[in-house]
């Protein structure tokens, strides 16, 4: 059973089973004990048992110091119905597990369970699919213009089709996006979240852990975009929301000794009665603030519960997934545990519990849980509800990053794209766009937002080693004429200038002749005087 973690929350949660109890069988003292005038070799009693479980599970990360004696005692109640130990004459099942002196030893037969089996999707239908290119509508072309047909990619050919400085520009074609429906903005709210949480997660797929049809687009933007200021969800149908008896008891701990707004006369135990009530409403809900569908999501987290940061993020998506009544429920549960348990002017809440225990205790069940009751549910509820607790500002704080990349997205999809003639051989990564801008930020755009285009044009210019030197030089001509502010800026001088720039390599000329036009060409005469 060793190796690596397991994706789904069956998966988790049986490796977590198994896990404990090879720690506890390998570790659990065991000795020879008497009872009834006989002796019991490899025997350990109830209470050890109890002392040494409870001490493993406060020690292991997987469940933390948060863990009870009693919480201990329930799972060694389950191990004795597992048959994970039984009593001294061999009986489990039926028996009940009891912190006392009673003998239990373990089994010879490995109480290890296997692996549930996968869920395969077989439908890949319901799976979130992003809006892509090739979803757009051309505008209507001019008629009588012969197709233009693709031509291969060259240098000169990239310089036509990208350069409007260039002036030789082939003609192009506009493909508008078609109009953003909310219903397709839910969608890719939904699609771009899944695939974030898949990577968060750390899984290949979230098959086994999340099923699509369970996540509702809807939800997402209404808990990223419909909140307060101080980022609690706001329910637009108040019939959904927590009744005002109940929000005015949390009102009343969340700021005790001045959160009576009711005027209520206060007596002694007036405190415990208030957080009685609110543990009353809590625990009659239908179904954990977690819901059944996201059970698994949340228990995959548990594993990252070590690195705090990754884990912040990871619960900070998966409470986007939550419908909105739920996920204003668990905000103001969270904040309310964690104001009560810094709060030092509040009285103790139990006389045996701790206030910290006490609140965690309480309300675990309540916020994780599984359809089937699960063998480890309660203790996984307690380490994740701590978790939550102690870090509820940042998990409901603005998903950022997730925001912004969604927004991008959208925004890239609203845009209209330039498509040239030969663009179906096109290698570029990225194409073109245009949109329609107002007149101010188009003159803000010269001066600003064409630079860097413009100037990335001119060191492509530059660099291109294919164009031959005559052909480059024209062409910087033309760039320098239509933007002579960007080509002064790569060339303030002559010297840097000639240093990238091929030189014009100059032709020899005839060496000049002189004639005299006005008299006809005479053979050069000479007198020779010879003396005697």
């Amino acid at each position: 059973m060793e190796g690596k973690v397991i994706g789904a929350g069956p998966y988790r949660a049986t490796k977590l089973w198994n896990e404990t109890i090879k720690l506890f069988r390998g570790g659990m003292p065991l000795r020879r004990h008497w009872a009834h005038f006989r002796y019991y070799d490899c025997s350990f009693t109830g209470s050890e048992a109890v002392d040494y479980l409870h001490e493993l599970l406060r020690r292991n990360y997987n469940f933390g110091p948060e863990v009870t004696r009693y919480q201990t005692l329930q799972l060694l109640r389950k191990f004795l119905k597992a048959h994970v130990i039984e009593d001294i004459k061999g009986r489990h099942g039926t028996e009940d597990f009891e912190d006392s002196g009673h003998l239990y030893r373990f089994p010879m037969l490995s109480p290890l369970k296997s692996f549930p089996t996968r869920p395969v999707l077989r439908d890949s239908s319901d799976l979130p699919r992003l809006i892509r290119w090739d979803d757009y509508e051309e505008l209507p072309q001019r008629e009588n213009i012969a197709p233009l047909k693709s031509a291969v990619m060259t240098s000169d050919l990239w310089n036509k089709r990208h350069s409007v400085a260039i002036g030789d520009v082939h003609e192009c074609k506009l493909i508008r996006r078609k109009e953003i429906t909310p219903k397709q903005v839910d969608h890719i709210w939904k699609s771009m979240t899944v695939a974030h949480l898949q990577r968060v997660l750390g899984l290949k797929s979230l098959d086994g852990v999340l099923n699509p049809t369970h996540v509702n687009g809807k939800h997402i933007v209404h808990n990223v975009f419909s909140v307060n200021k101080t980022g609690i969800v706001l329910l637009e149908n108040k019939a959904e929301d927590m009744p005002y008896w109940v929000i005015s008891a949390m009102k009343c701990l969340a700021n005790w000794p001045n959160g009576n707004e009711s005027k209520q006369p206060v007596y002694p135990g007036f405190e415990r009665d208030v957080l009685r009530t609110v543990g009353d409403y809590f625990q009659r809900l239908k179904e954990p603030l977690l819901t059944y569908h996201l059970y698994e999501v949340f228990v995959n987290i548990l594993s990252l519960l070590q690195e705090q940061e990754v884990a912040t993020e990871a619960l900070q998506v998966s409470c986007l997934l939550l419908p909105p009544p739920n996920r204003r429920r668990l905000q103001l549960l969270l904040r309310l545990m964690a104001r009560v348990c810094q709060n030092p002017h509040l009285p103790p809440l139990n006389d045996t519990i701790a206030t910290r225990t006490l609140m965690v205790q309480m309300f675990s069940h309540c916020v994780l849980g599984s359809v089937d009751d699960m063998d480890l549910d309660e203790l996984l509820a307690t380490k994740l509800v701590t978790f939550m607790m102690e870090h509820h500002n940042a998990i409901f704080q603005d998903p950022r990053k997730l925001r912004h990349q969604v927004e991008e997205h959208l925004s890239h999809l609203k845009r209209v794209q330039i498509k040239y003639a030969g663009s179906d051989t096109d290698f570029s990564a990225s194409p073109a766009f245009c949109k329609q801008i107002s007149r101010v930020e188009s003159e803000e755009q010269k001066v600003i937002g064409t630079q860097t285009p413009l100037q990335e044009l001119l060191e492509g210019l530059i660099a291109d080693k294919e164009l031959p030197a005559k052909d480059k030089r024209k062409r910087l001509k033309q760039f320098q004429r239509s933007y002579p502010e960007v080509y002064h800026n790569r060339f303030p001088t002559e010297e840097s200038k000639a240093a990238v720039i091929p030189e014009k390599t100059p032709r020899l000329k005839p060496p000049l002749m002189f004639f005299n036009i006005k008299k006809p060409f005479q053979p050069f005469q000479r007198s020779w005087s010879f003396r005697a």
